[in-house]
């Protein structure tokens, strides 16, 4: 007698692509040719879910408002993409590193390498958030292209007990994930080039939303004059440069001028666009 015992039903994210079967006997220019051709459909995947994408913004921005946090929360690539992004706002849009934090399965080390059984450890979710002091102020945005890592899934779990905001970020519809998330934003990316690697398409989704998240949302706070970056901070050669630039443009200066007016500002390129902005000089420039 057959085995009747089901199986349990394959995420979409472990499906063999049938445009990728023949791998391993491709040379290098076809190889390359039919990646690129699986990551051309990652944008319209992601358009896809702006609705989502819509809804995210707005409670993130609800959430940073009122002096809560954002935290990233993920396992391996996933738990990557959160960090790195997570990373970046501080020196680009001058918000403290702490209103922007980042929660990878495994800890500090992840970040660098394996740690082997961490995004099966749901219970450490919870706890690691239960250190940051996670609270009804705050948001937690869950990142899992599978939608069933245990980690992801327990720190939605955790933020909805403690009344914070549940975001999830996936590729899979209908994924456990997906149904703990108050807002998910599901990218269809469909099946990897190779089966289950979801650092390439997955990866690739996960990225793009979150750089549209976090432009969007700075955006929405104040930290961008037009289409620039004026709450950046100057920490190297190359910004410093950049926020000069940005002074003379928004107060339609020269270089002294808008080196005088940087000094003056402590070399703070959001003071000196604030001062352009009290001063009708920055209006007049536009």
């Amino acid at each position: 007698m057959a085995d009747e015992t089901p199986t349990p039903r394959r995420p979409v994210t472990e499906a063999q692509n049938p445009r990728t079967t023949d791998l391993d006997r491709l040379p290098v220019g076809e190889l390359v040719q039919r990646i690129l051709d699986e990551d051309a459909g990652v944008s319209a995947a992601v358009r896809a879910a702006r609705p989502a994408l819509e809804l995210a913004c707005l409670a993130l921005v609800e959430a940073l408002d009122a002096g809560g946090r954002w935290f990233n929360v993920g396992a391996g690539t996933s738990g990557r993409i959160g960090a790195l992004d997570a990373a970046e706002i501080p020196p680009t849009f001058g918000l403290e590193p702490e209103r922007v934090q980042a929660v990878i399965a495994g800890g500090p080390a992840a970040l660098l390498g394996p740690v082997e059984g961490a995004e099966d450890d749901g219970p450490a979710a919870a706890r690691e958030l239960d250190k940051l002091g996670l609270g009804p102020n705050d948001a937690v945005v869950a990142l899992s292209a599978s939608g069933r890592t245990p980690f992801a899934i327990a720190a939605l779990e955790h933020a909805r007990r403690r009344g914070a905001r549940a975001i999830a970020i996936t590729c899979a519809p209908d994924s456990p994930l997906a149904k703990q998330a108050e807002i998910a934003i599901v990218a269809v990316v469909g099946p990897e080039v190779i089966a289950g690697s979801t650092r390439m398409k997955g990866g690739l989704a996960q990225k793009m939303v979150l750089n549209l998240l976090s432009t969007t949302v700075m955006v929405r706070l104040g930290h961008v004059d037009g289409n620039l970056m004026t709450h950046m901070i100057p920490a190297s050669e190359k910004l410093r440069e950049r926020g000069l630039r940005i002074v003379m443009s928004l107060g339609n200066l020269d270089r002294d001028g808008a080196v005088k007016l940087l000094a003056e500002c402590e070399g703070s390129v959001a003071e000196a666009t604030r001062y352009l902005h009290a001063t009708g000089a920055a209006r007049k420039a536009r």
